[in-house]
């Protein structure tokens, strides 16, 4: 059972999975999520609050949404970086998704053609409207 905020918001976060995947973060059991040098991605995780979701997203590899996992921490400095202006979170593997949504898939749907993992492609953590969330978790068969 989740703790989520009240109105909650959703997030896309992305990660090549030969550098940190799904399976390494339910091996980490809680990981940090840094190393963000995008200013809209940074704003992205500064909003994020503990208790809201995320979906796991596999980039250059895969290209597909493959889990979902929560906020932990939320609102910390990113330990990579010195300048102490880049943010970061903690994030728990929640759900594994029985089907990954594919990038293609996503395209697909005439209803996420405004989605921002569409619309602004090289953007690493990205928001998701609830109504995405939704028509997604179809996809994904949850």
């Amino acid at each position: 059972m989740s703790n989520l905020p009240e109105n909650p918001r959703y997030w896309l976060m992305k990660s090549e999975p030969f550098k940190y995947g799904w399976d390494d973060l339910v091996a980490e059991k809680e990981g940090t999520w840094d190393g963000v040098r995008n200013y809209r991605a940074r704003n992205n995780l500064a909003a994020m609050r503990v208790g809201e979701q995320a979906f796991f997203y596999h980039s250059r590899e895969g290209l597909e949404i493959v889990g979902i996992c929560e906020i932990s921490v939320a609102d910390i400095l990113d330990p990579t970086d010195e300048t102490g202006k880049w943010a970061a979170v903690k994030v728990v593997p929640k759900t594994k998704l029985p089907k990954p949504v594919t990038l293609k898939q996503i395209k697909a749907e005439p209803s996420l053609a405004d989605c921002e993992l569409v619309k602004l492609s090289r953007l690493s953590v990205a928001e998701i409207t609830p109504e995405e969330w939704s028509i997604i978790c179809g996809m994904a068969g949850i």
